[in-house]
């Protein structure tokens, strides 16, 4: 009978101890503790992909993306960052802070580019994220614009990425709740009217 109760204990107690290394390793705990190690997105054109394809049909707006050579005229598209002085002129991306990415896309409105300019930029070193947002800020606030002026800006942090958009108060605050609500760790860093 002892023999029979040792081995009992033994079995519960291996059982027990299997269970608590599954939590330890973020498995099995309910809380996403392994979802720190996923990458939020493979690229700045997937992470803009996943935030316009969660607007409903109605929601959306004439959108098109990328550069030149990557020109989307259904949403986002991949912006290329050799040419720094066309990252700043369409998107307000410092030329100095280049060599800070490594990847870019954007997103715009088709009629009016001060109606909604969206570009995303993927931050090499993430502990730069923060500075780098400041720079894009500046950047912007600092424009001399063209055919008006848009209404806000904003800018945001999701992982190692880099969101800025302005445009009118209703078209960017729209996007700044998907993108909240699409990625959980999304940190708004600016919001301000553009004056």
């Amino acid at each position: 009978m002892k023999k029979l109760l040792a081995i009992l204990l033994t079995l519960i107690m291996t059982l027990s101890l299997a269970a608590c290394g599954g939590k330890e390793n973020g498995e099995g705990t309910g809380d996403g503790a392994g979802a720190e190690d996923k990458p939020v997105a493979e690229s700045a054109l997937e992470l803009l992909n996943t935030v316009w394809s969660s607007y409903a049909e109605d929601e959306k707006f004439p959108a098109t993306g990328g550069d030149a050579d990557n020109m989307s005229t259904e949403g986002p598209g991949k912006f290329g960052i050799e040419d720094s002085a066309m990252l700043d002129s369409t998107l307000g991306f410092p030329a100095a802070s280049v060599g800070d990415i490594d990847d870019a896309a954007s997103l715009m409105h088709m009629m009016n580019a001060n109606t909604f300019t969206c570009g995303a930029f993927h931050v090499t070193d993430a502990g730069k994220t923060g500075d780098l947002a400041g720079a894009l800020q500046d950047n912007i606030m600092q424009r001399q614009w063209m055919c008006g002026f848009p209404e806000k800006l904003v800018i945001m942090t999701v992982g190692d990425y880099v969101l800025s958009f302005f445009g009118t108060g209703d078209i960017v605050d729209t996007f700044k709740d998907k993108v909240s609500a699409a990625y959980e760790g999304a940190e708004v860093v600016c919001d301000e009217p553009i004056a």
